[in-house]
């Protein structure tokens, strides 16, 4: 019967190699990305292999839980579960709320305190010099290679007469409509996981809750 034990707990099981999947794919992808130099920055790679990680070690743990049947173990893969959902649930439904707007102001305000390696990763990724055409840190990359290979649809103009520089594009013109769409997006996957991890707590709190029939019939469960 699909509602026994042996239903559950391979449910359960399945449940949590899929979650241990997707912590060993987000460590692979975060080293990947630092080793092909695509991100720079340690605290952005870290970030990406911490959440991995975690996730890792709570997939193992629902893993020995569920192949033991251990009470005490279960008990603790449920509440952690549970408040990694109320967490994930509550920044998904964040993500979505924020407008375009919002997110531009957030980002002008981390930009003037994030570390070099991060604005120039920002800049050469994005293809943009400075938050501001105002921005000290634009003379840093108005002459750099990110900044000559611009589409030509983006405007750079120079005036021999006045020796003025070049003006690039300026990150806050393309940045924040970039990041909206990603929190977009990382919001409905973020609340689509989130949910899985609710249905995984239901499973644990069921399975928990069954008694194994091949086990002794005067253990206390």
């Amino acid at each position: 019967m699909c509602g026994g034990f042996t239903c559950s707990k391979n449910s359960l099981g399945f449940l949590n190699v899929v979650f241990l999947l997707v912590g060993v794919l987000l460590i692979a992808v975060a080293a990947y990305a630092k080793a092909a130099a695509q991100i720079t920055s340690f605290e952005i790679c870290g970030g990406i292999i911490a959440s991995g990680l975690f996730l890792f070690l709570i997939a193992l743990l629902g893993l020995i839980a569920t192949t033991k049947h251990h009470q005490v173990l279960l008990f603790f893969y449920i509440v952690i579960l549970f408040l990694l959902f109320i967490i994930q649930f509550s920044v998904s439904i964040a993500c979505l709320a924020l407008s375009e707007m919002q997110v531009a102001k957030v980002l002008g305000n981390v930009w003037g305190t994030a570390p070099s390696n991060t604005k120039n990763d920002a800049q050469a990724y994005f293809k943009c010099c400075g938050w501001l055409e105002n921005d000290p840190t634009s003379q840093d990359c108005i002459l750099a290679k990110a900044c000559q290979e611009l589409p030509t649809t983006t405007q750079i103009t120079t005036n021999p007469a006045t020796n003025s520089t070049p003006v690039c594009t300026t990150c806050s013109s393309i940045i924040p409509q970039t990041v909206s769409k990603g929190l977009e997006a990382t919001g409905g996957i973020g609340l689509f996981f989130s949910f899985i991890e609710m249905l995984g707590v239901w499973l644990a709190v069921r399975f928990r809750n069954q008694k194994d029939p091949a086990a002794n019939p005067s253990q206390f469960l």
